[in-house]
């Protein structure tokens, strides 16, 4: 059986950059999901049983390219996402494996409710209002 592959943030990085045809996905739970992710991000958490539902209901062709990350080069989570896409029958999966952690030592954009806040954040000074 294959194996999933491993990316890298500057790769990944170049694939958001330049569009490239590929399906990310945060594998972390719905609130991690939510108070950040990596631009573009899906969701589908490796921790709940419809984990593979859910990741069927965004990539419906199985040779599609699929990268999922979790939190950091010590999270688990993404590596088994990657092994359980490759036993389900998805072909190009990549393993993002420094998640979060990594791509925020980049210095690297995110999405999410936490990025807005800090943005609002810097408009307003909570110390003084």
């Amino acid at each position: 059986m294959e194996k999933y592959k491993e990316i890298t943030r500057e790769e990944l990085k170049k694939w958001i950059d330049e569009k490239k045809d590929f399906v990310l996905i945060d594998v972390l739970s719905q609130g991690s999901y939510e108070g950040r992710h990596l631009p573009n991000a899906k969701h589908a958490s490796a921790s709940e049983t419809d984990f593979l539902e859910s990741v069927e209901k965004l990539v419906s062709n199985k040779e599609m390219v699929v990268v999922v990350y979790c939190a950091s080069f010590n999270c688990q989570l993404s590596p088994s996402a990657a092994t359980n896409l490759v036993e389900a029958g998805y072909t190009n999966v990549y393993d993002f494996e420094g998640g979060l952690a990594d791509w925020q030592d980049a210095k690297y954009s995110f999405e999410g409710e936490i990025m807005e806040e800090k943005v609002e954040s810097k408009s307003k000074c909570s110390c003084c209002d």
